[in-house]
């Protein structure tokens, strides 16, 4: 059981310019979000990280919250937290890939995500889970983003764009190619 292993865990990096995370959390069950913030503020705070938290209705959002994020504010890293506890239907598959499949992919995208969003059985894993004084999967989730961080700005990770140009290069594109039909 992976309860009883013993893991080894990277010490934290460290940063000459304090990192900035927004924890974007999922509060369906508070008690546990409650934990699971908490294990991740701490984990920020040993680097003399700052961060924000955010509200999301369910797992679902948290990805698309993290990707406008992304976008459109500035953060160096990204911590998605919630909680998602099997029922007796087909929506837990559901919830749990594609929440996770978006964060894998804002990640390749650039995004330093850490993913502390539990996918249990019951109410008790996942309350063994977030406890922040037990398996801390909160604080987990934020060292993996710092961790994120701390590479890509030792790779020079300014953020770049893209899909589409922004408007102004459209315009002058056009202009270049002659009256738009």
């Amino acid at each position: 059981m992976a309860a009883n292993e013993t893991h080894y865990t990277l010490p934290l990096p460290s940063f000459e310019q304090a990192p900035k995370l927004l924890i974007v959390v999922a509060p369906y069950y508070k008690d546990i979000a409650d934990q699971l913030v908490a294990g991740a503020r701490a984990e920020i705070e040993k680097v003399g990280g700052t961060h924000e938290t955010i509200e999301v209705p369910g797992a679902l959002e948290v990805p698309t919250a993290i990707g406008q994020a992304f976008r459109m504010a500035h953060f160096d890293g990204f911590v998605a937290l919630g909680c998602v506890i099997r029922g007796e239907t087909t929506h837990y598959d559901t919830v749990c890939n594609d929440s996770s499949r978006a964060i894998t992919l804002l990640g390749l995208q650039g995004a330093c995500i850490g993913n502390g969003i539990l996918t249990v059985e019951n109410r008790t894993q996942a309350e063994v889970r977030a406890e922040a004084a037990g398996q801390n999967k909160g604080g987990g989730a934020a060292a993996a983003a710092l961790h994120l961080i701390a590479l890509s700005r030792r790779w020079g990770g300014a953020k770049r764009s893209v899909g589409f140009l922004p408007e102004r290069d459209e315009i002058q594109i056009a202009s270049t190619k002659g009256p738009i039909a």
